[in-house]
């Protein structure tokens, strides 16, 4: 069974780390930080509609919901989104993985983290370790069940 998103507490995480539009992995970042017993992940996003495609995304949960800093960006009704995740940090992990990321790459963005090598690609963009391109392909797959009639429709 899937985990929830729980829109009430996204909304007020949001506000409480001032959630930005199109940052999704950052959002994330911030809220895992701010949010006790918060894990952070990274993996799919799949909605109803356009872009008729999974988008990489990230979020936290706590216990057995979803809490997404990002919803108030995301023009969908919340209870039709569904979320893939390929990799889960503790905020512990993840804070040690974000600093040895500054130090050894401080020109670089540290988010989003793709794991370990060998990576995985699906057409010409390079994905993460193999549990992140099974979470892809398990959105991708969602994705067409879900847009099937509208896409065959148009």
């Amino acid at each position: 069974m899937s985990k929830q998103l729980d829109k009430a507490l996204s909304l007020e995480v949001a506000q409480t780390i001032k959630s930005k539009s199109k940052k999704p992995f950052e959002n994330a970042y911030k809220a895992a930080l701010a949010t006790e017993s918060a894990n952070y992940v990274q993996g799919f996003l799949v909605a109803i509609g356009k872009p008729f495609r999974p988008l990489e995304h990230a979020w936290i949960e706590v216990d057995d919901k979803v809490i997404d800093p990002n919803l108030p960006h995301i023009k969908k009704n919340a209870e039709e989104l569904m979320y893939f995740s390929a990799q889960s940090f503790t905020r512990k992990k993840l804070k040690a993985i974000i600093e040895e990321s500054q130090e050894d790459y401080p020109e670089d963005d540290p988010l989003p983290i793709y794991g370990n090598a060998p990576y995985e690609y699906y057409g010409d963009v390079m994905l993460g370790d193999k549990p992140y391109l099974d979470a892809y392909q398990a959105a991708e797959a969602k994705c067409k069940e879900l847009n099937r009639s509208i896409v065959d429709s148009n």
